[in-house]
């Protein structure tokens, strides 16, 4: 099956085919990307992706036309390292660092990669989000230690950037099968509050708004403020809020804002800010499971490479792109997952429908044994 190529067509979901890719060593070609459109072929932030997976593989085989509608990849032995990459301004570093948290833990060298550009931007999931919840649910799975670290040196709001992530994470080539059925209620929630080429006082405003509505629910309620200046600060003016809500079973819901970037758009005052992003993380809460919207695919996915043993987890509605996810690693690992609806105990307001999802792991070790 390895020598087998995949055929996709159009450019949607193009981080997960070539990620997929990389992971289970199948060649992969995609057609007609936005062939229609005034600009045809692949957009700088995606050749940018590209040239990111060439970095952190060996031997990769990367061929594109000259229109660049048409892609063509091989992947090559996933090595690691140490890693520096400037990322495109036009996406945030989190459309990056998605990919190389799935990526990260099969590498044959613990990952060391500095990103620069744009860390918090109202399109991709920011750092700060990614790190109070992909890192913890990371650990769930087995992959911890002192060597597992995201941390923003510098903060560059959108469209200038000028900020800095750092990256760690070991390798963990076995990943333990979880059972993660039960969220348990919220004990706390915690956020960060980030301005930067701005007032200092934007953060508390935002704090205050945000409390507003949380403090009807829950007293035990700290949000940071986090105002970084001078070299720190990026190129861009902005501001922001990060909220994530901490179950007793150690389960993390999170939701996020940002302000509009610099000449896009209307702006937006920081109380409208707090308000609406404290009652989006009260919309995660409703959806409940135990890994939020913009981790669901993550938590699959190291669910499908596990030990060769029963997993479940237990999440909210599935997104769309949750959803063809699962159809990707049909496609690329012939993995199919058992999906049940649960639906709420009547005595108990635990928000509307959950979907179990249970599957038997492939094992990373067991590619990597068909590949040679």
């Amino acid at each position: 099956m390895a020598s087998q190529g995949l055929v996709y067509d159009g450019c949607n979901f193009f981080r997960q085919r070539l990620v997929l890719s990389t992971l289970s060593g199948k060649r992969v070609k995609i057609k007609n990307i936005r062939s229609r459109d005034d600009e045809p072929g692949l957009r700088d932030y995606e050749a940018s992706f590209i040239r990111l997976l060439d970095k952190v593989t060996n031997g990769s085989r990367i061929e594109i036309n000259q229109t660049g509608t048409v892609l063509f990849y091989q992947p090559g032995l996933l090595y690691g390292g140490c890693v520096e990459h400037d990322c495109n301004p036009q996406r945030s570093i989190g459309y990056y660092l998605e990919a190389l948290l799935m990526l990260a833990p099969f590498m044959k060298t613990s990952l060391s990669a500095t990103l620069r550009g744009v860390t918090n931007d109202p399109i991709d999931p920011t750092v700060d989000l990614l790190k109070l919840t992909a890192i913890p649910l990371m650990r769930k799975f087995g992959i911890d230690g002192e060597g597992l670290d995201l941390k923003v040196v510098k903060r560059g709001m959108a469209p200038g950037g000028g900020g800095e992530v750092m990256f760690k994470c070991p390798v963990r080539r076995t990943i333990k099968p979880v059972q993660l059925t039960d969220p348990g209620k919220i004990k706390r929630i915690r956020g960060i509050a980030y301005s930067v080429r701005v007032s200092p006082q934007m953060g508390n405003r935002i704090v205050e708004s945000a409390r507003s509505i949380l403090n009807q629910f829950l007293p035990d309620i700290y949000i940071y403020t986090d105002h970084m200046k001078g070299t720190s600060s990026g190129k861009s003016p902005g501001f922001g809020l990060t909220l994530v809500a901490e179950t007793l079973n150690g389960t993390f819901l999170s939701a996020e804002l940002s302000s509009t970037p610099l000449g896009q758009g209307d702006p937006v005052l920081p109380e409208d800010i707090g308000i609406n992003c404290a009652k989006q993380l009260l919309e995660e809460i409703f959806r409940g499971g135990c890994a939020d919207s913009s981790n669901q695919s993550l938590a699959l996915l190291l669910m499908t490479l596990g030990q060769p043993d029963v997993s479940k987890v237990l999440l909210g509605p599935l997104s769309p792109y949750t959803i063809e996810f699962l159809r990707h690693i049909r496609d690329f690992f012939q993995i199919m997952f058992k999906i049940e609806v649960v639906k709420p105990l009547e005595d108990e307001r635990k928000g509307g429908d959950k979907t179990l999802m249970t599957c038997v792991g492939v094992g990373y070790s067991n590619i990597n044994k068909t590949l040679k």
